[in-house]
């Protein structure tokens, strides 16, 4: 009995002890990456079990760090896994960084591990920046309207040839803020010339003026060359100006006029107002004679004879003016 209990308790262990071995056998496959681990070993870029292991707890992705780093390795390039690690985890392109310093490695262009990842956290492309260094790249502009001094439109389209700044890459503006300031100094150049004409004779008169300006300061590019791609000869703008300012004027001169005449009409109806006025007064005053008459002739300072005598030439008076206007007309009458 109690050999077979011994037996059974053996059977018993030996069951655990194969469960924990196939236990610990599984968590060895699923934590230790062997073939990353020893792909890193075959090609020169040793990592040691421990960190592919610390790795995998933390959830990177073992196989695309050290992917970079065996690249970057192979390249001659300097670079710590850790540096890799930590890239990873602060949300950056691992795989974006290493390939921007391999090329950047082989044009011999001076970037350094730093300063490629904080460009790629910068939110911008590294690898497209250091590509740029090498190629530049040309951005082509619309037509950038600019008037001459004597009023002719020019429409101007030109190409402008950059360089990835790689040291100002971060901070540095854009395409955007290219595109104004050469759009700027166009509209600048163009607007000092005397003549549209001199400007459609001496096209990189334009180029000059806007380089000499340094409009790159401040942004990530370099600006190599700014080529005129066409210019147009567009509106008059000048005597389109002109009409309008003379129309304007007409319409101001149109309404001067206007409260001319209204205040003047308004001054001769307050004539013919004061006219009637002056008339009612007239009238009044003569209506005030027969009355002084007859307190004349009633006071004694006026005698009957004398007022005959008024009458007298009144009737006298009127007639001639009858006389005279019969004359006048018969003189008509013999005309006629």
């Amino acid at each position: 009995m109690f050999d077979l209990l011994l037996a059974t308790t053996g059977q018993i262990v030996l069951y655990v002890a194969i469960a924990i071995f196939a236990t610990l056998l599984v968590l060895f496959i699923i934590l230790v990456p062997i073939k990353t681990w020893f792909v890193a070993l075959v090609s020169g870029a040793h990592v040691s079990m421990s960190r592919l292991i610390g790795m995998k707890i933390r959830r990177i992705p073992v196989a695309i760090i050290i992917d970079a780093y065996i690249m970057a390795k192979k390249a001659g390039i300097s670079v710590d896994v850790v540096s890799l690690e930590t890239h990873h985890l602060a949300g950056g392109d691992v795989r974006k960084v290493i390939n921007a310093l391999i090329a950047a490695h082989s044009a011999k262009i001076d970037l350094s591990l730093e300063d490629a990842q904080a460009i790629d956290l910068a939110g911008r492309d590294v690898d497209q920046a250091v590509r740029q260094s090498v190629t530049p790249k040309v951005i082509t502009t619309d037509f950038i309207s600019a008037v001459a001094k004597d009023g002719i439109e020019l429409k101007v389209k030109v190409r402008i040839t950059v360089r990835a700044n790689i040291a100002k890459f971060v901070g540095g503006a854009g395409d955007e803020t290219i595109l104004a300031r050469v759009g700027e100094g166009i509209v600048t150049t163009v607007g000092s010339a005397d003549t549209h004409g001199e400007v459609l004779e001496n096209p990189d008169f334009i180029s000059q003026k806007v380089l000499d300006k340094g409009l790159d300061i401040g942004t990530s590019y370099q600006i190599l060359s700014i080529d005129i791609a066409d210019i147009d000869v567009g509106q008059n703008i000048g005597a389109e100006l002109k009409k309008r300012d003379a129309e304007a004027r007409k319409v101001v001169a149109q309404a001067e006029a206007e409260e001319r005449r209204a205040m003047a009409e308004a001054h001769e109806q307050e004539m013919k107002a004061k006219t009637q006025q002056m008339q009612a007064v007239l009238l009044a005053a003569e209506a005030e004679v027969p009355k002084a008459m007859a307190e004349a002739i009633k006071d004694g300072k006026l005698g009957v004879m004398d007022y005959y005598k008024i009458q007298n030439l009144n009737a006298d008076t009127s007639m001639r003016k009858a006389i005279a206007g019969d004359k006048n007309e018969d003189d008509d009458g013999d005309k006629f």
